[in-house]
């Protein structure tokens, strides 16, 4: 299975399961346009470390490790894993809004959902 970072407002997105993964939704994006198959906003960094991040490049790592953190203590974790993990797709598009294509939740995740599942 294929975990693929997809910021939601790019024009040219590939074809998968199309699975928002931020908490919060999308400004600008109506829900007909954005055509989730889900929205998985229980697994998303909760709202005080998103805040404390703020996307500044030097709190990178530290998030990153962070959220780690999360994913391991949050108890929808399990639940989200075998959710993924019973999909008949090949491809996961990780949908998000950050205007940082690099740093942002949904490229650890997908890291994190490559560890855990392959």
């Amino acid at each position: 299975m294929e975990f693929i970072p997809v910021r939601i407002y790019a024009h040219d997105q590939p074809a998968g399961y199309r699975l928002l993964v931020d908490r919060v939704w999308p400004r600008g994006i109506s829900k007909v346009n954005a055509r989730l198959d889900d929205w998985a906003k229980e697994i998303a960094p909760t709202t005080e470390l998103r805040k404390w991040y703020g996307h500044d490049p030097e709190k990178a790592a530290e998030f990153n490790r962070r959220y780690l953190a999360e994913l391991e203590a949050n108890p929808a974790t399990p639940a989200f894993l075998a959710k993924v993990r019973a999909l008949k797709t090949a491809r996961v598009l990780l949908l998000f809004g950050a205007k940082d294509e690099d740093d942002n939740n949904a490229t650890v995740l997908s890291g994190y959902l490559k560890e855990k599942i392959g």
